[in-house]
């Protein structure tokens, strides 16, 4: 035994012998208590995202056990079925408050012709939109709005090369750059921005039907735009994000959406059920909204075949982290016990206890959420 080793355990022995039989009891008693004593929270739980309608992973598993893909959206979207729209375009906001819009590809802009080879940039001049080549020169004169297409696809600086037009409007005392695109061109680049191409082609072309449903169900109906180009509503890569499995999902369900009661669904999708999915109004997604009857929980049974990260997760906590984080959203004192006091379909918490040292508050489970930065409201505390 090292020679340091014995010097402190003689020390420690000698400490003991010298209190009264009581205090030496209380002393071995106070060490066993402080090496019980809990330092973290350990946070189990499964899933990743709101919850709410398709599970990605879950139609990957689906579509591994030889489901199609009408089969995997009616299973999660309850009671609907799958029909068809009209051709129609979105518009798709790139660029909010830009002093400036550089782009290439169009053939005409605001009356005048371009060359698709030629780069050129559309400026705020007073109330309007102007176009000047890159000399500076100005080529046309626009009013409130300028449109750029007669080709194939435009370039738009800094963000990347879309099918369709462009359209670039005066906003406040900026410019908007906004994609007007006919939705089997918007498809065609989101599903390989939202699934894997690599996934089996019945999940991507599940996902290029959500796709396309929700895009036309959930537009911003802003005035200028009806979707943006990130996860506010989908992500959108344009044609760089288009592969040919991709292409190939989205051809093979051309103009097909989801229907519930003749009006095409809100196909609200996310990454990982963790084994269910969960009611709209219990969920992160739309906690305490009304009761949306195609958006219910139901079992996801082969999403465990699919390999997600997040089918189970854990996240430990220190003790002074957890009650900072908590804090955020009324914690009161320092924290004691987290009680679930609702769960909703699935094991997601809905409403739940902070036992302080100061209080009780009930919080909702995705407040929970947020302030702990988990993958899903699915979740279960313990002290250790």
């Amino acid at each position: 035994m090292p020679r340091g080793t014995r010097t402190i355990l003689l020390a420690a022995l000698l400490l003991a012998l010298a209190l009264p039989a009581g205090a030496a009891a209380r002393f071995d008693s106070l060490v066993v208590h402080k090496a019980a004593k809990a330092r973290t929270w350990v946070v189990k739980g499964a899933g990743f995202g709101h919850g709410v309608g398709m599970s990605q992973y879950g139609a990957y598993g689906y579509a591994k056990h030889g489901f199609k893909y009408d089969q995997i959206l009616t299973h999660y979207y309850t009671g609907t079925t799958i029909g068809t729209t009209a051709d129609r375009s979105v518009r798709v906001l790139l660029r909010d408050g830009a002093r400036s819009v550089a782009f290439r590809g169009a053939g005409s802009a605001c009356g005048a012709g371009l060359s698709p080879k030629k780069g050129y940039v559309a400026k705020r001049k007073g109330s309007g939109v102007v176009v000047r080549n890159k000399k500076g020169r100005r080529i046309a004169r626009c009013g409130a709005a300028m449109t750029a297409a007669g080709s194939p696809t435009v370039s738009v600086g800094g963000k990347g090369t879309y099918r369709g037009s462009l359209e670039v409007r005066a906003s406040g005392s900026a410019l908007q750059a906004i994609n007007v695109v006919e939705i089997e061109d918007y498809a065609r680049g989101v599903v390989a921005e939202e699934s894997p191409a690599s996934w089996p082609i019945e999940a991507l072309k599940a996902q290029a039907v959500a796709v396309r449903s929700y895009a036309l169900s959930t537009g911003i109906r802003s005035g200028s735009f009806d979707l943006y180009d990130d996860t506010r509503s989908q992500a959108y890569g344009g044609v760089a994000a288009e592969t040919a499995k991709t292409d190939q999902a989205v051809a093979a369900t051309r103009l097909q959406v989801v229907l519930y009661a003749g009006k095409i669904a809100q196909t609200f999708f996310f990454s990982t059920s963790g084994g269910h999915t969960e009611n709209n109004e219990l969920s992160s997604l739309g906690f305490g909204q009304p009761p949306v009857p195609y958006l219910r929980g139901v079992d996801d049974p082969f999403e465990a075949d699919a390999g997600s990260p997040y089918e189970h997760w854990k996240r430990k906590f220190s003790i002074g982290r957890m009650n900072s984080a908590l804090r955020s959203i009324g914690l009161r004192g320092k924290l004691k016990n987290v009680v679930v006091t609702q769960r909703g379909t699935s094991p997601r918490i809905v409403h739940a206890n902070l036992v302080g040292t100061g209080g009780t508050v009930t919080v909702d489970g995705p407040d929970l959420r947020s302030a702990l930065g988990l993958p899903d409201t699915w979740a279960f505390f313990k002290k250790k």
